[in-house]
Order: structure tokens, then sequence, then C-alpha cells
């Protein structure tokens, strides 16, 4: 099991990145809070999370150990998998989720796409008690502005969504702030999809 990767950034996209270690360049997928705190970075260490199936082995990537725990936290519910839980990391800043779970918030957590009224109660019941115990830190991230709309888009058609579809919505949430930032225009995206 690999614990993290330290290594040279050689690429970096809102839903993955390509980790240069000694020659070899690992592709890991990213949430877009990990993009959000790589942003400006050409050296990195990520924590991984490695999903083995049968036809593909996949790397998870998290800038810090605590949205890896909560990542893992997520996946541990039934009917939350790995792309879900990359998802739920995209959509919401870790203290965002830890918070609406401890206090049963339940439309915060159907507000992530893939989430319906029983998933999100079985991830309160689940959750509740195991992330009780655990502190919420305030962490903020500041975004980079660059080629915004294409990089919007490019993470949402890799977490799944057709070219087309994402299109209309990025540009929409567009239109209504010109200068917002590539995290928030996936997160609302994500939002009305």
């Amino acid at each position: 099991m690999i614990e993290y990767l330290n290594g040279q950034l050689t690429e970096l996209n809102p839903a993955h990145i390509v980790i240069d270690i000694n020659g070899v360049g690992y592709f890991v997928h990213i949430s877009l809070n990990t993009y959000t705190a790589l942003s400006g970075k050409k050296q990195a260490k990520i924590y991984i999370h490695e999903v083995i199936r049968e036809d593909a082995h996949l790397l998870f990537g998290f800038y810090d150990f605590d949205e890896r725990e909560l990542f893992r936290n997520l996946i541990s519910v039934s009917g939350v998998g790995a792309s879900t839980g990359n998802v739920f990391l995209s959509s919401l800043k870790t203290d965002e989720i830890k918070a609406a779970i401890i206090a049963g918030d339940v439309n915060k957590l159907k507000s992530v796409k893939g989430i319906g009224l029983k998933t999100a109660q079985r991830i309160i019941v689940e959750l509740k008690d195991k992330l009780s115990k655990d502190p919420v830190s305030a962490n903020i991230f500041a975004v980079e502005n660059n080629s915004t709309r294409e990089e919007a888009l490019s993470a949402l058609v890799t977490l799944g969504f057709v070219k087309k579809g994402a299109e209309k919505v990025v540009d929409k949430v567009m239109k209504n702030n010109p200068d917002i930032s590539v995290e928030q225009i996936i997160k609302d995206a994500l939002k009305q999809m």
C-alpha cells in the first residue's frame, strides 16, 4: 500500500495530477480542495488512497492527511464509492462535510451529486459518532484563476458528466459571476447537474 508520494508535479488539473517520482509519472485523481491547495506549487507531498480492482489500479491523492481520512470514512459507508467520495470532497470543504455530518444536516449532504436521502441518512448514522471525536479546523485555500472555464469543464468531464451539458451549466454559472474561481464554478455546477 502506498502511504504518500513526494515529488515534482508535472501536470495539475482540477480532477487529477501527474506527480514525477524518480522519472516515473503517477496519475493521481484529486479533489477540488486538493487542487486548490496545490495551485502554484511545483513540488508536493500527496497522501494516497489506492483502489485496486480487477480492471484498474487507481490512486486518489489528498493534500493533507485529514482529507484522506474523511475520504476513507466516506467510502466505508455502503453506497459511497471512491468516485462519489471524490465528488463529495470537490463539492464541499472537509470542514463543511464534517460539520454537516455531526449536525445531521441531510440537505447539505444531499446537495452533493449522486447522494440521495437514504445515502445521506446512512452517512450521518454511520459517521456521526466517529467524526464528532475529531476537531473541525478552519482551513481556507486560495485559488489561482487560470483558464477558469476550461479547467472547470475538464474537472466535470473527468468526474463523469457529459461535456455538452457541463458547458451549459458552467456558462450559466460564469454569466452570473464572471470573476468566480474554478473551485466555486465546479461546486455551483455540481449543485445544478
